[in-house]
């Protein structure tokens, strides 16, 4: 029977996990001193090695002949049963569908019998971020104080939704993307083993689109092993539903000449060939990164294209500001968030480079950012504000209706810039965990925009609705604490609406409004 590329060629041993030597090593050292720890946490992107090492590990630590390096032999009857996935002593849970409280209560029932045939009882739990808050409390216990002979070992790609608690008792480990040099490697060699013919240019784009992740690489490669005998970087793009290099280079031209037809052709065209106008995004994004740190660096070595692209790419970065390229790029990434949740994919995308390619749009407002005009005034009226005392709110009722008071700025306001602030990569974090504490509030933040400084944080909404609402202390307050639970710290908090929101609600009576609503954070 066919078994997957990808599950063929799944590391055996320590040595065989790519770019992971900082957790390899670790765990090796502790195997050799045998000093291993009762419980532990793998965190990073997905195809980066979590439960591949988490298999080792387990193999490692109950091996009847391990190697003086740590590693398994592979040779015995436990590593043997436990490749076959037939060994009763180790248990993989996927926390993704069985996440309840009872399915962790069976667990912890079972940690009460003593192995069978090994030394420890391991539990692998993967997806570990999607147990219900009941089920890790009921985790909590028993991690704790473990028998003996059982040991954990817990994998995540959300470690931010891990409770702390959990985190505590727990050796954690963070597993970085692959490298592309590593990547590429890597698809060359089982592309030689499996007698498949691949061209060195096709493994560099299988490893540019798997972003790090071994799976998505050697998934891609077996894909594209079907199409022919001679997999090239043009068959890869069609196997991924990524476009062709050519088209991101002719879109990126037509983009910085503002050429709203051609960009338009460009996009059926690809449309009609099914392509993935995700992927496609995706793809825009990391070129238009390659322009970016060209124009800011001009080291080629730092980039992800290919070698041939660099000409182009050097063209296209002399040709713009680094405004300009940055501002191409956050709109390209709002779209690409965007897209996640759009009826019409082809519409969002189309959409974003009209308003990229477009004088009106192509100012920072409109894409949610401050421009350098509209925050000097912002700032002097937050500083005026800051100094003047709430108009509604009865001091006595203050602690009740505000027990977490708003953190002082870390530097001073009065010498920021606009230049100071950067983009909240978290951003759409905070908005999902935003939802989950007020449903109500996260509409008004569609398409919403944060930059930061320090501990301040501005906050830009193309929603109208999104000053109102946030007048409203329980809305402001949900927002702090969304951000407080993704960032784990508390923001001065700044917020305003886009250029159209501000056509219909001036600067002055916004802060009219907030003047008059009592509040005691400024709503700009």
């Amino acid at each position: 029977m066919y078994q997957a590329l990808y599950r063929k060629w799944r590391p055996m041993t320590f040595a065989d996990v790519l770019s992971q030597p900082q957790v390899t090593t670790t765990l090796q050292n502790q195997l050799k001193s045998g000093t291993t720890a009762h419980a532990y946490l793998f965190t990073g992107s997905r195809g980066t090695g979590k439960t591949t090492c988490a298999r080792i590990l387990a193999k490692a630590v109950n091996c009847e002949h391990p190697r003086p390096d740590g590693n398994p032999c592979l040779e015995c009857e436990i590593c043997k049963a436990a490749e076959q996935g037939i060994l009763s002593d180790l248990t993989e849970i996927d926390a993704a569908s069985n996440n309840s409280v009872e399915d962790i209560r069976d667990l912890r029932d079972a940690t009460v019998y003593t192995p069978e045939k090994c030394k420890f009882r391991i539990y692998i739990i993967d997806e570990v971020h999607m147990l219900s808050t009941s089920a890790f409390n009921a985790l909590l216990k028993i991690m704790e104080e473990p028998p003996p002979y059982v040991k954990f070992i817990l994998a995540t790609t959300e470690i931010h939704k891990v409770p702390a608690t959990i985190i505590s008792r727990c050796q954690r480990y963070d597993f970085r993307r692959i490298q592309q040099k590593d990547l590429v490697s890597r698809l060359l060699y089982i592309a030689e083993q499996e007698h498949i013919s691949l061209e060195k240019s096709a493994a560099e784009l299988m490893a540019r689109l798997s972003d790090g992740g071994m799976r998505d690489a050697i998934s891609l490669l077996d894909r594209c092993s079907a199409y022919g005998e001679t997999i090239t970087a043009q068959m890869t793009a069609e196997a991924a539903g990524a476009a062709g290099r050519e088209y991101l280079i002719q879109l990126l031209k037509k983009i910085q000449q503002k050429d709203i037809s051609g960009i338009l052709e460009i996009i059926a065209q690809l449309h009609e060939n099914s392509k993935d106008l995700q992927r496609l995004c995706e793809e825009l994004i990391l070129m238009q990164r390659d322009v970016m740190l060209l124009k800011a660096a001009g080291d080629i070595s730092l980039l992800h294209c290919m070698a041939d692209e660099v000409p182009a790419l050097q063209k296209l970065a002399a040709a713009q500001d680094m405004e300009s390229v940055m501002q191409i790029l956050n709109m390209l990434q709002t779209c690409r968030e965007r897209m996640n949740r759009a009826v019409n994919k082809r519409v969002e995308l189309e959409m974003t480079l009209i308003r990229i390619s477009t004088d009106s749009a192509a100012q920072p407002v409109s894409a949610g950012a401050v421009n350098s005009a509209e925050f000097q005034q912002i700032m002097e009226k937050i500083k005026q504000l800051e100094h003047q005392q709430p108009v509604n709110e009865d001091p006595r009722t203050k602690p009740h209706s505000s027990p977490e008071p708003e953190p002082k700025p870390e530097v001073d306001m009065k010498k920021l810039k606009l230049s100071d602030f950067k983009p909240l990569p978290q951003w759409a974090d905070v908005l999902e965990e935003c939802g989950k504490l007020n449903p109500a509030v996260l509409g008004t933040l569609a398409g919403s925009k944060a930059v930061v400084y320090a501990n301040i944080m501005l906050i830009t909404a193309e929603n109208p609705l999104f000053l109102t609402m946030f007048e409203q202390k329980e809305n402001a307050k949900s927002l702090s604490q969304a951000v407080f639970n993704i960032l784990g710290k508390r923001f001065v908090i700044r917020a305003k609406c886009s250029a159209e929101a501000v056509k219909h609600r001036p600067v002055e009576e916004m802060i009219e409004r907030a003047k008059n609503s009592g509040m005691n954070t400024t709503v700009i």
